[in-house]
């Protein structure tokens, strides 16, 4: 929810990612009240897609590139922890739909797919969807990593009437098409 102000580790390993999206939101509404600046303020959730760097360390990219080269998935804790995943597309049209807002609405605002999904989940449509003969395998859980990823989208929904419109299933046929392209190519091996 937009309203939650958080509750971060300032020292843990995952802290600059948290702490330098709350650092760039402060910024962004400090210019707006001292400059007059206009600022949207979206919250993005776990985008996926065609065009994904195959090493950005996402689970997404690393799953479907551990699946393509039948080497093991590697999941972390027991895989039941739960995340939503978005696709390029629609996060696109939320973009687009939230900087043209005529309200004047500025955020911020949650941008991603509320469908929920254990990581287990994930990896195990990404295994029956590319036929791969990759096991899963098991490594501790990082500190710091949150059970729960799921974007409440309703005032998406009402300031500016989004919401995503394309499966799980059905934007990762396309991303792992794109993915099987670079593997193809020898052109997955690349660091980003």
């Amino acid at each position: 929810m937009e309203s939650y102000t958080g509750n971060v580790n300032p020292i843990g390993p995952r802290s600059c990612y948290d702490e330098g999206k709350r650092c760039a939101e402060t910024l962004y509404f400090d210019y707006h009240r001292k400059h007059g600046l206009d600022i949207r303020v979206g919250r993005i959730f776990n985008t996926y897609g065609p065009r994904m760097h195959p090493a950005d360390g996402r689970v997404v990219s690393n799953f479907i590139i551990q699946a393509l080269r039948n080497e093991p998935i590697t999941l972390y804790g027991d895989g039941l922890q739960t995340r939503s995943f978005c696709f390029v597309d629609d996060l696109v049209d939320g973009f687009l739909k939230f900087m043209n807002n005529d309200h004047g609405f500025q955020g911020p605002v949650n941008l991603g797919n509320p469908g929920e999904f254990t990581v287990k989940e994930l990896a195990e449509t990404v295994l029956d969807l590319t036929g791969s003969s990759s096991k899963l395998t098991y490594l501790p859980l990082p500190v710091d990593d949150p059970q729960k990823r799921r974007p409440d989208i309703s005032l998406a929904k009402e300031k500016f009437g989004w919401e995503p419109k394309i499966a799980l299933q059905e934007g990762l046929k396309k991303t792992i098409a794109y993915f099987e392209e670079l593997v193809r190519h020898g052109c997955d091996r690349c660091e980003p």
